[in-house]
């Protein structure tokens, strides 16, 4: 609860699937230059977005939106919106405690991100987990800690570019005919491959190998790792044209020990403590400096 009775809100900072510190993702969207954005007849962007008495305006959203890809322009306002909140509040937090004098730059670190980064390791304690907590998480999620599965795949690739709305929809029907031969002859898919194939794999009869998961293109991935043994019934999609795909055989994963997943379980817990600390920590500014204008850009995206 906040100090005046309301539910404080939580301003969501994500650094579990980042690679970056948390002072780089706070810092990573600076602009060029400050005074860019939309404007209206030469007139300064409106602001309806306050951070204390520190306005955020429409300029600064529009110009943060582009980091903040969302499937409508309102979730992308709201996502560059709640961002540059984070931003603020962090930075008044850092004037108010005199710690700009203090933070020096390491590497590549701009002024601003060295202030959030002696900030936050000031104010937010690291607790490593225990030996006792990665086990147990450990026995609770036995099912996420394997090796990679494997699939074996020969394919013909009917190549078109992705702009190329005719070319895609002749790879494709020309895969479809390919699949119906093949379905009825299996043993023609070498000499498809070697006639059809616009792979340099068709010099080994189309032979992929064993794959695992990542190695080839994401949108190939999704879809070959989802099939059977066998000749798939369809052309498989990717940004190369269709496949006419062959799995050959598949390996699951085998079952990792306690103490090949120790280290990985350890920083995905310890990063999930730090989500939460900073998570409270960022309440403790909303109460400190009050934020306005948020809640309704926001419920425009809901």
């Amino acid at each position: 609860m906040s100090r005046n009775g309301l539910p404080s809100r939580i301003l969501p900072i994500t650094v579990i699937d980042s690679q970056n510190p948390v002072s780089a993702d706070a810092d990573g969207h600076r602009h060029d230059e400050a005074g860019e954005g939309p404007r209206s007849l030469g007139q300064p962007a409106p602001c309806y977005l306050f951070v204390g008495d520190a306005p955020i305006s429409e300029a600064e959203i529009a110009q943060e939106m582009q980091h903040h890809r969302a499937i409508t322009p309102e979730h992308s306002r709201a996502d560059a919106a709640r961002a540059l909140v984070v931003r603020e509040l962090l930075r008044r937090e850092v004037e108010r405690l005199g710690l700009a004098a203090e933070a020096e730059p390491v590497g590549r670190e701009s002024a601003e991100e060295a202030q959030i980064r002696v900030l936050l390791e000031r104010e937010i304690e690291d607790r490593v987990p225990s030996e006792d907590d990665c086990l147990r998480y450990y026995e609770q999620n036995r099912e996420r800690f394997h090796s990679p599965d494997r699939i074996r795949v020969r394919h013909i690739l009917l190549g078109a570019p992705a702009d190329d709305i005719t070319g895609r929809f002749n790879a494709r029907s020309e895969g479809e005919r390919l699949i119906a031969e093949l379905q009825a002859d299996p043993v023609l898919f070498a000499d498809f491959a070697m006639r059809h194939s616009d792979c340099p794999s068709k010099e080994q009869a189309g032979e992929l190998g064993w794959l695992e998961r990542g190695q080839s293109t994401p949108e190939f991935d999704r879809q070959v790792f989802r099939l059977r043994v066998g000749l798939a019934a369809f052309p498989v999609e990717s940004r190369w044209g269709y496949h006419v795909v062959s799995v050959d055989g598949i390996e699951a994963g085998e079952p990792l020990a306690f103490d090949q997943v120790r280290e990985r379980i350890s920083d995905y817990l310890e990063l999930q403590v730090r989500q939460r600390e900073l998570q409270h920590y960022l309440v403790e500014l909303q109460e400190r400096y009050e934020v306005r204008g948020l809640d309704a850009i926001e419920a425009l995206a809901a």
